[in-house]
């Protein structure tokens, strides 16, 4: 099983997103996600330097795959992603039909998780169009996933999304910028305020959902290292660890040495407890509700 590193979904600094994908280069995973996919006024990273770093990372041993925006609101956004699907070198992810229809005979694609592919027949039709992997959407569990494995068209890798706050929603307002009273124009870049993204906490002062621009993400932390071996049993190709301000290193050593077998799951569940932001969950996977999650894994 290949270990993949997601897409920042964060908006850091430029000196710390280099320093952070040297360190990557030098990580035992297998596939990075490079690229801006929530927000297009993030530009501390221009498509050069995401090209230069896809550059570096491949040199590395890395397979590279160039991201884009899941969401597209004008005609330059439109101009960014046509120029990411015919990069010529690198293969891209998908995050929305657009994108697929710019790839369509032109280069092998990931078909992302914002794709929203939900049964055997979509999965099928993004085959036909030249995807060469698709990612689970978060919302499916694993009944579902055991389905589509089934009729899984040949040399299509499945990959999941199986560490990290879970990215849900997208929407054209910026929830940032609305909690400073700013416009989205005006919004001051405020989300490099949140390198995890900002709280959302309810009336009862209950943590709730995390604010990362216009994207609305999970408050807890997505966690399914418990759930390695019977991914590997349903024939799971790869395993997304979506980077976290601090400690990604040490969550990616964590999953690399248990799929090694160096350290069982109780082992590395333990060890990830102190390096995530917040609790975890994994209710998506095992039918319940999201912020659900089993006990047994931990035990």
């Amino acid at each position: 099983m290949k270990l993949a590193l997601g897409p920042v979904l964060y908006y850091w600094p430029r000196d710390t997103m280099m320093a952070f994908y040297e360190s990557v280069a030098a990580s035992p995973v297998d596939i990075v996600y490079l690229g801006e996919t929530v927000c297009s006024r993030r530009h501390e990273l221009r498509i050069p330097d995401w090209l230069a770093l896809a550059a570096m990372l491949a040199d590395a041993g890395k397979e590279v795959v160039l991201s884009t925006q899941a969401l597209l609101e004008s005609g330059s956004d439109l101009a960014t992603l046509r120029k990411l699907t015919s990069n010529g070198r690198f293969a891209v992810e998908a995050n929305d039909i657009g994108a697929v229809h710019c790839l369509e005979g032109e280069l092998p694609f990931v078909a992302g998780p914002h794709l929203n592919l939900y049964n055997e027949d979509s999965v099928a039709i993004m085959a036909q169009l030249g995807a060469r992997r698709w990612v689970m959407p978060l919302e499916m569990g694993r009944a579902a996933l055991a389905v589509m494995q089934q009729s899984r068209p040949a040399r299509l890798e499945t990959e999941v999304f199986a560490y990290g706050r879970m990215p849900l929603a997208f929407s054209a307002r910026c929830f940032t910028a609305r909690h400073r009273n700013l416009g989205k124009d005006d919004c001051q870049f405020s989300c490099m305020a949140h390198p995890d993204g900002l709280e959302l906490r309810t009336r009862d002062a209950d943590t709730f959902l995390i604010l990362n621009g216009t994207q609305i993400q999970s408050h807890l932390v997505y966690n399914l290292l418990g759930e390695m071996a019977d991914m590997q049993a349903m024939g799971v190709d790869v395993m997304r660890i979506s980077p976290q301000a601090q400690h990604t290193d040490a969550v990616v050593a964590l999953f690399d040495q248990a799929r090694q077998g160096r350290i069982d799951t109780a082992q590395a569940l333990a060890g990830l407890a102190s390096l995530m932001p917040a609790p975890p969950c994994d209710g998506y996977w095992h039918g319940k509700p999201g912020m659900a999650f089993d006990k047994r894994e931990a035990a």
